[in-house]
């Protein structure tokens, strides 16, 4: 081992958490260690958002083409060539690739260590025969995709989000264990790209969101001629001669579902093995490194930020932790994390998001002491001359106005919950939104519509009306 590199701040991970905090902090003049033992921009870049974005697109596409009959074209079945759009999905990678490169990051100012990290002691990290000693220290390893406890699963192949982007081939069957928001995704992106698909979960489709923006999103799978079973009891899962079959329990019986490939995405697991921290004095977990609200470990020292930090598994989420250490870590500011305003979206067609409460958490935390705020698609006249008309958008708001959450299910909903993000976030009242401009014709008229609706029972009442009447007496 040689000597000894002291510096401000060491990051283990080079994912979306640690990349931010890397660049900001060497930036900002800090002397920075970024270690990583695998591919630079990690889940995100590599095996999540960027390819399974990438992917959805190509399916969106051949969808607009089936589509187009709507418009007066002839709305035929398109030829896909499936290793192409796999070739696209990792161009895109490589596009993007170089931002988040050794490179990029060495002519920032940031020292990279390509090699495994772990802590020796609380104060010290060993990568690739180097030991860095650190002011301050940020565990970003991120997660990975989990297994379930599923008898025989052990014994089939099976795609994960680690590996599904590596197929060139298109599954005649595909059959996607867990209906959240990852095995919603590729469902639909698969369907469309014209493979056979069976959707299973054990409870309800995509069980954090509202019930009813839901079912939107699940009639769109059954139009599409997506099979999806929801609360199924998953008995065993074994080799056939065409690929696997999954059986499950069907009354005193057992319904038997055959398919070319396996999808598994049933959750993620937070990668703390390996890593030293008990050595290090870190107190962990299942869910990941235990950290308080300024999202410090045990050891105030060593921060953990995005999904080892075990809280919401977003990429958006480990920027906003990126934030936080770096107030904490370098300025010594006492900054606190608040997920309030924090949104999610489910790239599904139609989109489904959310920001702040749903209508059930609303109504468990306030009774029946705020108003349900609606607007659908199908009023929008952007929405009806794209023909786009599925969906609605739906605002929980205070008697006073403030507002507590919203829930759009639609087109382009993960750009419309953006001015919501911002009215959660500042505590604004509904007033923002009903009294501003919105350009006409766009979707996003819908968010002052719905805005409006809180002022309608007051502004068309018989009070209202009598009032009128009585001003235009004097003139």
């Amino acid at each position: 081992m040689t000597d000894a590199i002291t510096v401000d701040i060491c990051i283990i991970g080079a994912g979306s958490a640690g990349l931010s905090v890397a660049a900001g902090a060497a930036r900002m003049g800090a002397r920075t260690v970024l270690i990583e033992a695998g591919r630079m921009g990690g889940d995100c870049l590599n095996t999540g958002c960027v390819p399974s974005k990438s992917l959805l697109a190509a399916a969106k596409a051949m969808q607009a083409i089936r589509a187009a009959r709507r418009f007066g074209a002839d709305g035929l079945e398109p030829r896909i060539d499936f290793a192409a759009v796999s070739r696209r999905v990792h161009d895109v990678i490589e596009t993007i690739a170089p931002h988040d490169s050794v490179e990029r990051f060495t002519r920032l100012g940031c020292k990279v260590i390509q090699a495994h990290g772990r802590f020796i002691d609380p104060g010290a990290v060993e990568a690739g025969g180097q030991l860095v000693r650190a002011r301050r220290f940020v565990v970003a390893t991120g997660s990975r995709a989990a297994a379930p406890a599923i008898p025989g699963l052990g014994g089939v192949p099976y795609f994960t989000n680690e590996t599904l982007f590596d197929n060139i081939v298109l599954p005649n069957h595909l059959v996607v264990i867990g209906a959240g928001p990852v095995g919603c995704e590729m469902a639909q992106a698969h369907r469309r790209l014209g493979a056979r698909v069976t959707l299973l979960d054990l409870g309800p489709m995509l069980p954090k969101d509202d019930p009813e923006a839901v079912a939107v999103v699940r009639k769109s799978f059954a139009t599409e001629g997506i099979a999806a079973f929801e609360g199924v009891t998953i008995l065993r899962v074994e080799r056939s001669q065409g690929g696997i079959v999954v059986a499950l329990r069907e009354g005193d019986g057992e319904r038997l579902i055959e398919g070319s490939h396996l999808l598994i995405a049933a959750g993620r697991r937070p990668n703390v093995e390996n890593l030293g921290l008990d050595a290090a004095g870190v107190r962990f977990g299942p869910k990941g490194i235990e950290v308080d609200a300024r999202l410090r470990s045990s050891n105030k020292r060593i921060f953990a930020a995005g999904d080892v930090a075990g809280s919401y598994q977003f990429t958006h989420l480990a920027g906003y932790h990126a934030a936080i250490v770096l107030k904490n870590a370098l300025f010594r500011l006492p900054a606190k994390a608040d997920t309030r305003a924090l949104p999610w979206v489910t790239f599904t067609d139609p989109e489904l998001a959310q920001v702040g409460l749903t209508e059930a958490q609303a109504r468990e935390r306030h009774g029946d002491r705020f108003r349900v705020l609606r607007s659908d698609f199908a009023d929008n006249d952007r929405a009806q001359a794209e023909g786009v008309v599925e969906g609605f958008l739906k605002a929980m708001v205070t008697r006073r106005g403030h507002v507590l959450g919203a829930t759009i299910v639609g087109p382009h909903a993960g750009e419309l919950i953006q001015s919501w993000v911002l009215a959660v976030g500042l505590g604004l009242k509904i007033g923002a939104l009903a009294g501003m401009i919105a350009p006409y014709p766009t979707l996003g008229e819908i968010s002052k519509r719905a805005a409006g609706c809180f002022y309608a029972p007051t502004l068309f009442s018989p009070r209202m009306r009598r009032l009128v009447r009585v001003l235009g007496m004097f003139g």
